[in-house]
């Protein structure tokens, strides 16, 4: 019997998951970014982290170009940014104070996290790619995650 998509998607939402938010640059110059949950450390040595990202993606058909991007990890008190990078359509930097990291991608200010990565691999999965990236830089500030569970934003109980 073929798996039920509703009750795949409803297994996964159980899941909880921090929210980032990927930056980058493409060949012809654009900043982009998107929100992303799909994202895990993967290695220690080298160091190195797995992202995934939609092929309908806004990002995605510049995705093949890429060769640097941020990763992201938000604070509790940075849903709006989330929202902000979700939107399908506008100006997702807007109002935000930006400095450039390695490969002249956007860095996003106040992250809890933010990692500059230059892109290792490319892999196909099914309906997303994904991307194993080497991590050049970090910063870490101190501070609660956002997280994401059963399709809402949540925080760490006090």
């Amino acid at each position: 019997m073929p798996l039920d998509t509703s009750a795949f998607r409803a297994s996964l939402s159980r899941f909880a998951s921090g929210v980032t938010v990927l930056t980058t640059r493409s060949a012809d110059g654009r900043d982009l970014g998107m929100t992303a949950t799909a994202f895990s450390s993967l290695s220690l040595d080298p160091p190195l982290v797995l992202v995934c990202i939609d092929r309908a993606a806004s990002i995605a058909p510049a995705l093949e170009g890429l060769t640097h991007l941020a990763v992201h990890v938000l604070g509790a008190d940075q849903e709006a940014i989330s929202r902000q990078f979700a939107v399908k359509e506008g100006d997702r930097f807007a109002g935000l104070a930006l400095t450039r990291g390695a490969g002249d991608v956007p860095l996003l200010p106040g992250a809890l996290v933010r990692l500059e990565c230059r892109i290792a691999e490319r892999h196909p999965g099914g309906d997303h790619v994904i991307l194993v990236a080497e991590v050049l830089a970090a910063e870490v500030a101190e501070g609660e995650p956002l997280l994401y569970f059963r399709g809402r934003y949540a925080r760490l109980a006090p």
